[in-house]
Formats: structure tokens, C-alpha cells, sequence
């Protein structure tokens, strides 16, 4: 049978979420629960997509096949009974054995968060300690620039320069509510660092190393080049996860 997740995760202490020989990771956690529920024999989980090192998660999704019979209910507290306070399985559903997860996301919601006060240190794998102010009006400003569909190939690492890189964005937004700044993407997709390389560029315009329109020129030439900064993975977000029949 053929199950879809939807889990949670505090990234602070993994790798990423792609399993990698020698290194804690999400789907390594994920598999190894599954695999034990499944009488040891090997589940491979398939997500909706990959986050980076210290990356967080509130809504990411994964498809999973268990051969033994067990209800949502049961397989959903089961897979939480292998985990610590790190991962939280939020729902389990069956699905069509043809089902694959990648196939049926419509769109994704990420978020970031600045703390431009006082530096906290509870705080400092959740938010991104910047601790200094910005330039809020011009960092409003500038993200509209990523809105609509673009080629991102500037805002991507160099190892997918050969990708298609044109994904479309269809909203954004900066809100800020005691020093902390939360800028939200959503998109149908997003490529590697997309999202901490923008916050990257939008922090460049904070702090008036660059206009706003610098970052326009950028995204249209389509170049990782020299002015390129990636933000900090602490204060990176997947909020939600939309698909096909969550509309």
C-alpha cells in the first residue's frame, strides 16, 4: 500500500534532508522508521522535493509503499514512536499505488526571518541574526522583481547553470512585526539556494551595498556573478506544501 506523509522538521542538527552516506539526514530517519514498521524490509521514501542543511520544515510531503496491513492512524503513530523531538509525521493518507508526490505539487510557500534586534541566542537556529537595521522600504521595493516567471539561473549555484531554471513566483511579500523581518515566497517551484540567494541580494539592498534595481539587472542576465550572496539556512522555512487536491 501506498501512503502520502505530510511531516515536520527543526533541520538545526542534519545534514539535509537527502540521505548521504556517513551523515544524519531526514529521509535517512524517515527510511530507517519505515523499514523497521515494514518487517525490515527497505522503504524508500520519495519527497516532494530536498532541503538544505539546517533548513526547516512545517509542511514537506513524501510518498512511501508498506507492505504489511496498517491502517493511516496506526502507520502515522508508529512512524512518530522512531523519532525524537526533531521529526513530527503530521498525517498519513492512502493514495493510488501510481501515485508519485513530485507529480501533484502545485505550489510551495517558503519563508525567511531577520532578527534586526538584539541578537538572541535562543533564537539563533530559527532566525537569521543580522541584528543591525535595514533598508525595509527598498527591500519591499526590490522583491517585486522576483514575481512572475523568470529565468533564475543568477540566483542558482553554478552546478545548475545546465538546468532549466525558469520557474514562476506568484507572490511575495515583507512583513516586519517586533525587529523581525519575514519575507515570504511562493512559487511552483524552486531551484537550489534559490530562495537564500534572494534573501541573499534583498540583504545586499538592506544594507545599500546594492539598489534595487541592480538586483532587476541581475535576474535578467541571468549570471551568478560576483555580487551573489546566499543567506544563512537557519532562517529558511518550507511552510506549505499545495497540491493538486489540497485546492
Amino acid at each position: 500500500m501506498r501512503y502520502l506523509v505530510r511531516f515536520s522538521y527543526d533541520g538545526t542538527n542534519f545534514k539535509g534532508y537527502q540521505r548521504q552516506t556517513g551523515y544524519r539526514t531526514i529521509q535517512e530517519m524517515l527510511e530507517d522508521a519505515a523499514t523497521k514498521i515494514n518487517d525490515g524490509k527497505l522503504v524508500v521514501v520519495k519527497s516532494a522535493g530536498r532541503t538544505d542543511k539546517g533548513v526547516h520544515a512545517l509542511d514537506q510531503v513524501a510518498h512511501l509503499d508498506i507492505d504489511v496491513s496498517i491502517t493511516p492512524y496506526k502507520l502515522k503513530r508508529a512512524l512518530n514512536s522512531n523519532f525524537d523531538d526533531e521529526i513530527h509525521v503530521n498525517s498519513v493518507r492512502e493514495v493510488s499505488d501510481d501515485y508519485f508526490v513530485r507529480h501533484h505539487v502545485v505550489k510551495k510557500e517558503y519563508h525567511y526571518y531577520i532578527n534586526m534586534g538584539e541578537f538572541n541566542p535562543i533564537m539563533r537556529n530559527y532566525v537569521y541574526q543580522h541584528c543591525y537595521p535595514l533598508n525595509v522600504p527598498k527591500m519591499v521595493e526590490t522583491i517585486h522583481y522576483f514575481k512572475g516567471e523568470h529565468d533564475f539561473r543568477a540566483f542558482v549555484t553554478e552546478n545548475s547553470v545546465k538546468e532549466n531554471c525558469v520557474r514562476t513566483i506568484y507572490d511575495v511579500s515583507i512583513d516586519v512585526k517586533d525587529n523581525i523581518l519575514d519575507i515570504k515566497f511562493v512559487g511552483n517551484g524552486f531551484l537550489r539556494y534559490q530562495v537564500r540567494n534572494m534573501v541573499g541580494a534583498l540583504l545586499k539592498v538592506g544594507t545599500g551595498k546594492l539598489e534595487p534595481y541592480d538586483i532587476k539587472e541581475i535576474l535578467d542576465s541571468k549570471v551568478r556573478g560576483k555580487n551573489g550572496a546566499t543567506a544563512k539556512a537557519c532562517g529558511l522555512y518550507l511552510i506549505k506544501t499545495t497540491l493538486e487536491d489540497d485546492l
